[in-house]
């Protein structure tokens, strides 16, 4: 019995003191008095293996916690610049389209129904009979040039006339050029 009392207990383990946080700083205190003393015993020797293990564990967590706070970062910095990039492409495209109506005209082409612009009619190889542009917006069939391949004539424009018996005399010139 003498014999059992008289051996001294085993040394805690660096398990047994990253399990127990207070059993680990009483040691470390201990410890930490007299260094050269302690600096060969077990305890302490595992005390610091466990403190040691406990900062690399913290590090690890706080690194990973700054990886993923650094993965937010970039993701809400790529939704950004996504955001800004899809608003220049609208603003570019939007852009585009007004000059492209101004370059059409359509701001001066008559409205239909529901505010939706009449695009002007595509061209094709065909001759304008004349008289669609005395009478909006009325369909005039038109008739197929005679020879594709011909140079086409330009008419010279004439200066528009006020006189009302002038404008009676070129309405009756386009009827009878019309056979319909």
């Amino acid at each position: 019995m003498l014999a059992a009392c008289s051996e001294p207990p085993p040394p805690v383990t660096v398990a047994e003191f990253m399990e127990n946080p207070r059993l680990l700083e009483a040691t470390m205190v201990r410890c930490a008095q007299n260094r050269s003393e302690s600096r060969y015993n077990v305890e302490c020797i595992n005390a610091r293996d466990a403190v040691n293990r406990l900062e690399a564990v913290q590090v690890k967590t706080r690194r990973e916690e700054l990886e993923r706070q650094s993965e937010r970062k970039r993701q809400a910095l790529r939704r950004t610049q996504e955001a800004a990039a899809e608003a220049r492409r609208r603003a570019v495209e939007a852009q585009r389209r007004r000059e492209e109506q101004e370059y059409l005209g359509i701001f001066d082409q008559p409205q239909v129904g529901g505010g939706e612009t009449v695009l002007p009619a595509p061209v094709n190889d065909t001759v304008d009979s004349g008289t669609s542009s005395n009478a909006p917006g009325v369909a005039v069939e038109s008739q197929p040039l005679a020879n594709p391949a011909a140079p086409a004539v330009e008419e010279v424009p004439r200066e528009p006339e006020t006189d009302l018996s002038a404008i009676r005399e070129e309405l009756k010139r386009r009827q009878e050029a019309d056979p319909r």
